[in-house]
């Protein structure tokens, strides 16, 4: 019998801690049935402590094995864009960054990373990983430097210095790249 993930991954020393999550990723490196199971426990597990190290071990298998993670970006469109929890939204960032999308996920995908920036009123890592990935986006011809300057800009006014440097330093590359 297997331990659960939602077991494993639950309090483990400091809460903010990652617990036992790198154990969780080398289980499902070596039994990728499970990963199924690890992503039920981002999408219904009650404590947040749990989510957040789950979702940071399917992003850190999407890694190395972004194949894995690409028949579950329907789900997680449907199941995971509508959650506040910042550590849920700053994985979901990267992983758009590291799978391949089709022509509606991508769309689906730009749009909930616009709807991060539209505003300061987002958690300083949820900002500097959405920046990071519409960035890679802009990068690729999906988006419109102008699009991504204006989101740039708002960032600007970010209560965070992380946020802001970041955005200073994208919006410098755009301009040296113009």
């Amino acid at each position: 019998m297997h331990e659960a993930f939602a077991a494993m991954l639950a309090e483990d020393g400091k809460k903010n801690s990652l617990g036992r999550a790198n154990e969780v990723i080398e289980l499902v490196l070596n039994e990728p049935s499970r990963l199924e199971e690890l992503y039920q426990t981002i999408v219904s597990n009650d404590d947040a402590w749990v989510r957040m190290r789950a979702v940071d071990a399917f992003e850190k298998i999407c890694r190395s094995h972004s194949d894995w993670i690409q028949p579950y970006v329907d789900r997680l469109q449907k199941d995971l864009s509508d959650r506040t929890q910042p550590s849920i939204q700053w994985h979901i960032a990267e992983i758009y960054m590291q799978v391949k999308l089709n022509t509606n996920q991508k769309k689906q995908a730009l749009a909930w990373l616009e709807q991060r920036l539209e505003s300061t009123d987002v958690d300083w890592i949820v900002a500097v990983n959405s920046m990071k990935t519409l960035a890679y986006f802009a990068a690729k011809g999906d988006i419109t430097n102008a699009t991504l300057r204006a989101l740039l800009e708002v960032q600007l006014n970010h209560k965070s210095n992380a946020v802001i440097k970041r955005a200073q330093k994208l919006l410098d590359t755009i301009t040296s790249a113009a």
